[in-house]
């Protein structure tokens, strides 16, 4: 049980100062420490209930003005996909969903980090965005990961630094509340949860806040570049697993 505390208390301090920082990435980054020992509806919640908490923080902390055109479309197609995510979390297997989020570590890393390099994307208007808002709400669901489809939109649009963190940031805060908000409808978070959903919150509160207080002073793309870089490893590593795990089945 102790050990359990300390991976939670890991994944959560690290996925916070990740998150203040840079605006996103807490499920990510709190899924590639929990996702070895938790099972995946535990983690799921735990990832959706801390990057929730580290939004309103570093929301509060770290405020930009933006133009809010640029935030409905992410905001409609998101909450046409909290749903569904949430109404897959409880058929996926742990194996499976080792592999999923591999990939999705494997790939989406290195999209990031020469994203810089890619041409800038104008086609598809707000429907391209309502869609990427969507993929990032059934994100939600799942595990929190709200953030990570729609940044890397953003960035491929060409979105100032500001601009981008101002729109993930409230993209992520209310997509997070709609989700935890049918998890707890649904009966997903009983009490037996409640010392774990505190463990989380009390563990994030601190490295959100010095996240948020070095967002303005240290070059962002260089600190990006590292933790891109640690999740892309975390990634192969978590792939490995599971398809060692999928052949031992086989």
């Amino acid at each position: 049980m102790q050990a359990l505390y300390v991976y939670v208390i890991v994944g959560a301090v690290l996925a916070g100062f990740v998150q203040g920082l840079s605006g996103f990435a807490f499920g990510m980054v709190a899924m590639s420490v929990w996702a070895w020992t938790l099972e995946p509806q535990l983690a799921a919640v735990l990832a959706l209930f801390g990057a929730m908490t580290g939004q309103v923080i570093a929301a509060v902390t770290v405020r930009r003005s933006f133009d809010k055109s640029v935030l409905w479309p992410f905001l409609l197609g998101g909450l046409m996909g909290v749903p569904f995510g949430v109404w897959l979390l409880p058929h996926l297997d742990l194996v499976v969903f080792k592999l999923c989020l591999g990939l999705l570590l494997v790939l989406w890393c290195p999209a990031m980090l020469m994203s810089q390099h890619l041409p800038k994307l104008s086609f598809g208007g707000r429907v391209a965005d309502g869609v990427a808002g969507a993929i990032g709400g059934a994100m939600a669901g799942i595990g929190g990961f709200s953030g990570t489809i729609p940044t890397l939109w953003c960035t491929l649009r060409g979105f100032q630094r500001d601009t981008q963190r101002a729109v993930i940031q409230n993209f992520n805060l209310s997509m997070l509340l709609v989700a935890f908000g049918i998890h707890l409808f649904s009966g997903n978070i009983g009490r037996s949860l409640l010392p774990l959903l505190g463990v989380v919150a009390v563990a994030v509160a601190v490295p959100v806040l010095l996240g948020a207080r070095l967002y303005i002073g240290i070059s962002e793309v260089a600190f990006r570049k590292i933790v891109l870089g640690l999740l892309t490893v975390s990634g192969v590593v978590l792939l490995a697993s599971a398809v060692s795990a999928l052949l031992g089945r086989g």
